[in-house]
């Protein structure tokens, strides 16, 4: 597909002097983005194309915007790939590649790329529904084709949207299956296709667990638990909006088994198994929202999906950072919202259940700032290399309490120290906690400063933190990435100072590293 909005999007990676512009997470170059959509893996390249308004940095006008990357660290921004126009917005979904030319857009010596996407009509004989569509790609994705017969599903519903598509093989033969979502109704439909034109029913699940919110972009996929090839689960994320466990946007997550017609979760899985709205107000509904298995505790990681094709059989996904509640009033310009670093998941044993893994994709070691062994810290703090312009810090200590009250990091802080973002872990609790009502400018929108906090085990008596700070956020990964914390942070431009302190008592740091790639 030829699009008029190609001369507005030139093909560039982001120029890195506007204030706040990450170095290692993507952003649009010069308009908004929003949730990320057809992942894909093909010839050497991963592809990120995202909900993106290319003529403003305000949601609007979606159309899908279109990147690649070959590390997954620095991305090349491309023309717009999907647009929208009078008929429709285009709104989320996934690409895939259709290795056998089962749709016939292709062969099967140049597969076709084919993205199936939510048209969220605004006239014709479906206006006022959202329907999934299809557009092809014969180019390696770099320019696109709206099928001539669309939509290919629907259900005469306003909320029927964000299909993730993947290649199933069962014992009948391989095929199609689809995840989408009614929104409203707090339900992930299930369809299966033999040309990815014609779709059946196949099931549907929810509401379950986080349920006070519109669901959005689901994902399903098969993991090996603890690497076994001979133990498959099946993992269902689910996003949630608002009624997320930091408040506002989240994903959350089920682990469970799939059959190739409906998914059925452990019982492990369901904090509510009817949902949390449907329990009393009050304390129940508060510990079943901690009780759910949440892809990260902060309050900016939403529409989290995985990348389709990926090599030697990763699973990567990527997610939206930034929260509903105040997504377009951010203090950047020209552009407005970034991307998550990319995160591969494993699904390990913790506590006797299947559990998600996580860890971010960091590539080759970088530039090493700092290191150190042994290290007693007591009332003095001490002091890492600061935080500059155009460059990204990665953090790794590991900690072990001893007597201190609480042991953590003073992350982007200014000289005087009346101003940072704290990460903090209180043994007594056993919770990390991330503070940002004095990380800067926070004025901008009444929910953003927030104090956001997870529930941390030690292990062996040690605290595991990798720590990823990038000009305008932090994403924490704690014990080797089984509890994950993600939060966008507006420091001073001064405020580049990063300390590590205890309070009460004093700890051991056993290990000590800080490294910086830009």
């Amino acid at each position: 597909m030829s699009s008029s909005l190609d001369a507005a999007r030139p093909e560039t990676a982001p120029a890195l002097t506007p204030r706040f512009r990450p170095a290692i997470h993507f952003t649009a170059r010069d308009t908004w983005l929003n949730d990320p959509n057809g992942l894909v893996f093909h010839d050497g390249l991963y592809h990120l194309f995202f909900q993106n308004n290319p003529f403003g940095n305000v949601w609007g006008n979606m159309s899908w915007g279109h990147a690649t990357s070959r590390d997954l660290l620095r991305w090349a921004e491309h023309p717009v790939a999907i647009a929208g126009d009078e008929t429709e917005d285009i709104f989320s979904g996934s690409v895939v590649v259709d290795h056998a030319n089962t749709s016939g857009f292709g062969t099967t010596e140049s597969p076709a790329l084919v993205a199936v996407y939510t048209s969220a009509f605004k006239a014709g004989p479906h206006g006022g529904t959202q329907a999934q569509s299809l557009a092809y790609s014969s180019d390696s994705g770099m320019t696109w084709q709206k099928y001539g017969r669309n939509p290919v599903l629907t259900r005469d519903s306003a909320h029927f949207r964000d299909p993730k598509v993947f290649r199933y093989e069962g014992a009948e033969g391989a095929f199609w299956v689809m995840v989408a979502v009614e929104a409203q109704q707090q339900k992930v439909v299930l369809y299966r296709s033999d040309d990815l034109k014609t779709w059946d029913f196949l099931s549907d699940f929810g509401p379950a667990n986080a349920d006070a919110g519109e669901w959005e972009c689901p994902d399903l996929f098969p993991l090996a638990a603890d690497g076994d090839p001979e133990n498959i689960k099946w993992v269902l994320i689910v996003n949630v909006n608002p009624g997320a466990v930091a408040g506002g946007s989240g994903g959350q997550y089920f682990v469970g088994e799939f059959d190739g017609v409906s998914f059925d979760p452990d019982a492990g899985s369901l904090a509510a198994p009817s949902g949390i709205s449907s329990l009393p107000e009050g304390s129940a509904r508060a510990e079943a929202l901690q009780q759910s298995l949440w892809l990260d505790w902060g309050r900016d990681c939403y529409a989290s999906v995985s990348f389709s094709n990926a090599p030697d059989d990763r699973r990567i996904i990527i997610g939206w950072m930034n929260n509903w509640d105040y997504a377009n009033q951010l203090p950047t310009a020209p552009w407005r919202s970034s991307m998550t670093l990319a995160r591969e998941l494993r699904l390990e044993t913790v506590d006797g259940a299947a559990r998600l893994v996580q860890r971010p994709v960091l590539g080759d070691p970088k530039e090493e700032l700092f290191h150190a062994g042994s290290i007693g810290v007591g009332a003095s703090a001490l002091r890492l290399p600061d935080a500059v312009p155009g460059a990204a810090q990665v953090i790794e200590a590991e900690f072990l309490p001893g007597t201190a009250e609480r042991v953590g990091l003073r992350l982007l802080a200014s000289s005087d120290g009346r101003q940072g973002a704290v990460l903090s872990y209180t043994p007594g609790s056993g919770r990390l906690t991330l503070d940002r009502t004095r990380s800067g400018d926070t004025a901008f929108h009444e929910k953003f400063a927030s104090v956001e906090s997870a529930p941390v085990a030690l292990e062996d008596g040690l605290l595991k933190l990798l720590i990823v700070v990038d000009q305008c956020s932090v994403e924490v990964f704690a014990q080797d990435g089984k509890v994950v914390l993600t939060d966008l942070v507006f420091p001073e431009a001064t405020s580049q100072e990063n300390w590590l302190t205890a309070e009460g008592g004093t700890a051991t740091v056993l290990k000590l590293a800080v490294s910086q790639t830009a």
